[in-house]
């Protein structure tokens, strides 16, 4: 017949190539589907399992589990991690970051640790300046060998804390600096909200911008805390 449709094919099949297209601006859910078909052809594109994916930005509205993360992640995360740590830039050098593991307690600690032997003076971090409270700091010390009758003669703003020996003894001591940084080093009068009330991190009465929420649902065969009643 002289209209009958003669197939013809263009090019090479092409089972893996790049989709490409418009970006779409915004956050939609992902169609899953497949051709229900019984007798698949043989010579029809093989249907892989994607298991690498692209995005230029991903929301997940509840849960995301992985084995391992590579990369930047903004937001809520949850999940049987070994250590909790912020990295935050640093407060007067553009150039470069700061990464503590974090100590719980009802302030958001910082500190350092060391030796003093024959000297008087711990240099406090220069990047301490303007991340923490300077008067908050408070040191211990712990004299090795013979009583020296250590005393912490003054704290210069923040940044040397100045140690004496009340028997004129020459110093070797261990030492520990504490202090509370700031919430919001670029905001002051904002404090941590240590106990509030709630039921999760979502009611916490302030910003959450400023807190990965470590500890929330780690364990998801126990939903919430368990309470125990007055009456225990």
């Amino acid at each position: 017949m002289a209209n009958e449709f003669e197939p013809k094919n263009i090019g090479k099949k092409n089972c893996d190539g790049p989709v490409a297209g418009i970006p779409h601006p915004s956050y939609d859910y992902i169609h899953r589907s497949t051709t229900g078909d019984d007798d698949y052809p043989e010579d029809a594109c093989p249907r892989y399992l994607q298991v690498n994916g692209r995005f230029a930005n991903l929301q997940i509205d509840t849960q995301a589990t992985a084995p391992t993360f590579n990369g930047n992640l903004n937001g809520v995360a949850s999940g049987n991690k070994v250590l909790s740590a912020f990295d935050i830039p640093h407060v007067k050098d553009k150039n470069k970051r700061i990464r503590h593991i974090v100590a719980e307690g009802p302030e958001p600690g910082i500190y350092i640790r060391g030796k003093l032997s024959d000297e008087n003076i711990i240099d406090l971090p220069e990047y301490w300046d303007g991340l923490i409270d300077p008067e908050t700091v408070t040191v211990t010390l712990t004299q090795i060998g013979y009583s020296q009758d250590l005393i912490v003669d003054r704290i210069e703003c923040g940044k040397k804390v100045i140690i004496r020996s009340g028997v004129g003894a020459n110093i070797n001591c261990y030492y520990e600096v504490w202090a509370a940084r700031w919430v919001n080093p670029m905001n002051h009068d904002e404090k941590l909200h240590v106990v509030y009330e709630g039921e999760t991190p979502n009611d916490y009465p302030d910003s959450n911008k400023n807190f990965l929420i470590g500890g929330w649902d780690y364990d998801r065969r126990n939903s919430q805390w368990e309470v125990l009643d007055s009456a225990d």
